[in-house]
């Protein structure tokens, strides 16, 4: 795999940084620092072959994992067990910041930089998004990479 053209990345309205890319810890894993506005956040997705990590630095988000789901404020950590259904949202009124961990984290790397807009190095913020998802693009990434995602569970009155 090659490394990505950008550390610097805006997926679905979330900037994420690259702090530590595979590569560089001899294919162990991967640190993204993820800014995430209120509201946003990552739809159910499971990994076999990856897990997770999450440290929130900043804010509040609610993590839904395997059905279970839990706030998590600044200092928290949230562990998501390799191949689990999870997802999360920033619920906080401003945006939340997130370190996130994945062991060895090829996967995300390649799916993040695969639907993502690279984006200049020095930007900070989340920017808007450019328009909706291309979700037929996205599910061809995932699937290349070994990612799913789920559709969101509807519950019926």
């Amino acid at each position: 795999m090659t490394a990505p053209v950008s550390r610097t990345y805006d997926v679905f309205g979330l900037l994420l940084k690259f702090r530590v890319l595979p590569e560089e810890v001899a294919g162990k894993f991967c640190l993204v620092e993820a800014v995430v506005p209120p509201g946003l956040g990552a739809p159910m997705n499971a990994h076999p072959g990856e897990s997770e990590c999450f440290h929130v630095l900043e804010g509040q988000f609610d993590f839904t994992i395997d059905g279970a789901t839990r706030r998590a404020g600044a200092g928290e950590i949230v562990v998501v067990p390799e191949g689990a259904a999870h997802a999360f949202a920033c619920t906080g009124a401003v945006p939340g910041r997130l370190a996130i961990i994945n062991a060895p984290g090829r996967m995300h790397v390649d799916f993040f930089t695969g639907v993502g807009r690279p984006l200049d190095d020095t930007v900070e913020a989340p920017q808007p998004p450019a328009g909706p998802p291309d979700m037929a693009r996205v599910m061809q990434v995932a699937q290349a990479v070994g990612m799913t995602l789920l559709p969101p569970k509807v519950e019926v009155a």
